[in-house]
């Protein structure tokens, strides 16, 4: 028997390759090996193509996106991949985001009686695969989200693989704090991504530049007027009344750094990473590189 081990990276998709040669059961030992290897390579090397890969997604999921610098463009790019691969999926929010573009889901339903919702889905997604669904068209071309009862109802029907939900708010800005009602999180949630954009480091701490500055200021003891350092972000992250706040006990958490498009920005990125893991929460268990506007989002996925 002989088989090829990638060169730049070895990864879950090499198991589905080997699988017909594992099945014999005296190949155990060859198994072993291997997912000992795999395992041990994934906490050495970091570059990843995926998102679904990079968050370490498992065949069903809540997903709940938090924080600031990324949420809306994360939730439609990680949906065509789930689509791509024979998934179905459901986007939605529990806040507020801006109406779909054509292109960024299948079909966009929109009902204020959420039991409306529910049979829609089940009588739909089959049809159209990703569906986005919300209770009300508001101004400024927004949409009003759903209560996470009802992401909690959908989730209980077996033929939805994952559903994706934007769980806060942060008015276009790359970083925030949560306001006393925020953020809103089902929790049905089995993944939350705390995102973060890494252009807010150096930025000068206020209203214009950041989601609710006064609230930054109290979790990072950084003055309004301050330039928002490493240190500040990785208590944003970290904190328990930063951006991961209310995230169900039982979930896991990936920390998503966004727009690491520069040796710079990447640099800065490191750090922070570094500095989320010296705090040991408990429920972080990777922080994702990436700049989810480029072709290939994922930069570097970096473990404990």
């Amino acid at each position: 028997m002989g088989f090829v081990i990638c060169d730049f990276e070895v990864c879950a998709r090499c198991f589905t390759r080997l699988w017909a040669f594992i099945m014999d059961p005296d190949q155990k030992v060859i198994f072993t090996i291997l997912e000992k290897f795999v395992r041990t390579s994934q906490k050495e090397t970091g570059p990843v193509s995926f998102l679904t890969e990079a968050l370490g997604l498992k065949a069903r999921e809540v997903i709940s996106l938090v924080g600031a610098g990324g949420k809306t463009t994360l939730m439609y790019r990680l949906a065509k991949e789930m689509l791509l691969s024979g998934k179905r999926v459901v986007t939605t929010t529990t806040t507020k985001i801006f109406e779909p573009k054509p292109e960024e889901t299948n079909f966009l339903f929109v009902d204020s009686d959420e039991m409306g919702i529910k049979d829609f889905v089940w009588r739909h997604l089959d049809q159209y695969r990703h569906l986005t669904v919300a209770r009300e068209r508001l101004g400024s071309g927004k949409l009003k989200g759903v209560s996470p009862d009802l992401v909690n109802e959908l989730w209980s029907l077996d033929k939805i693989d994952t559903i994706i939900v934007e769980a806060d708010g942060a008015a276009g800005q790359p970083v925030k704090a949560p306001r006393e009602w925020e953020p809103v999180i089902p929790t049905a949630t089995t993944l939350v991504v705390a995102i973060l954009g890494v252009d807010g480091v150096g930025r000068e701490l206020n209203e214009e530049n950041a989601f609710h500055a006064d609230g930054i200021s109290k979790i990072t003891g950084i003055a309004t007027g301050k330039r928002l350092s490493v240190e500040g972000m990785a208590l944003l992250m970290t904190h328990a009344q930063g951006i991961l706040k209310g995230a169900p006990s039982s979930s896991r958490v990936v920390a998503f750094l966004n727009k690491v498009d520069s040796p710079d920005r990447a640099g800065k990125a490191k750090r922070i990473a570094e500095k989320i893991f010296e705090k040991k929460h408990r429920q972080i268990e990777r922080v994702v590189l990436g700049q989810l506007q480029n072709e290939q989002p994922v930069a570097e996925v970096i473990f404990p």
